[in-house]
């Protein structure tokens, strides 16, 4: 099973979620949106990842986050449509992935600022 929690108030990344295919290689996929503080996003609050700066995929009983967590799901993506194939290619170099990962980060904070949603707060 793989988990993935995300901010479900950024139209990116809820779109990122929802298109992408890991299904084949994972079986059952859970996607938790951490702004409803549930206990899944309070625990990992509380084991330090900051929720606001990084997404988190657990996969195989390790945490991925950040853009970590972004690797291992273009690692996992099935390359059925132009998303999936462009995100492998995009993201499944682990350096790549460092580098764009603030960038999308960035695009989050303007998506939310212009929505006016302020950023996740660990409650």
């Amino acid at each position: 099973m793989l988990l993935i929690l995300y901010d479900g108030e950024c139209p990116f990344c809820s779109h990122y979620v929802q298109r992408l295919h890991v299904q084949a290689h994972c079986g059952e996929v859970t996607l938790i949106d951490a702004r409803l503080n549930d206990a899944t996003a309070q625990f990992y609050w509380q084991q330090g990842y900051d929720l606001d700066e990084g997404m988190i995929a657990l996969w195989d009983d390790r945490v991925y986050y950040g853009a970590d967590a972004v690797n291992l799901l273009a690692l996992l993506a099935d390359p059925d449509d132009l998303f999936n194939r462009l995100h492998r290619w995009l993201m499944a170099q682990p350096t790549l992935a460092r580098v764009f990962y603030p960038l999308f980060k960035r695009a989050r904070r303007l998506a939310l600022a212009l929505k006016g949603s302020g950023p996740l707060v660990r409650s």
